[in-house]
């Protein structure tokens, strides 16, 4: 009996891996085994970054929201504070929004925190 290699599957497999490797430099984008290898690489580093990406944004958002609140005559851990203690539901996504937007809107939501807080 002749052997079987299942050549159309094993075709369109190394295709589909080869695509995935497309831009990479070199034989990584050519040679099957250096594309695969490649390629699993870079989606442990795309899951491993998606995740980080959320973390350095929270900490620019409070970098913002510092400078912010130095202008207006308290820290950040006070405002936190006074917004919590006034129930204001405001993350600090948009805190940073608003206080690069809307300076006067922020400057109100400071003196509420600081009402809150004092």
């Amino acid at each position: 009996m002749p052997r079987a290699t299942n050549a159309p599957a094993s075709r369109q497999r190394r295709k589909r891996r080869l695509a995935l490797a497309k831009g990479f430099r070199g034989n990584r984008s050519k040679l099957f085994r250096q594309a695969t290898e490649a390629v699993d690489r870079a989606m442990v580093l795309s899951t491993r970054h998606r995740i980080l990406r959320k973390r350095e944004f929270r900490g620019l958002w409070i970098q913002r929201l510092s400078a912010a609140c130095e202008a207006n005559g308290m820290n950040y851990n006070r405002l936190i504070e006074g917004l919590r203690k006034a129930g204001v539901a405001l993350n600090r996504k948009m805190l940073s929004e608003i206080a690069i937007h809307d300076p006067q809107g922020f400057v109100k939501i400071a003196e509420l925190a600081k009402a809150k807080v004092a």
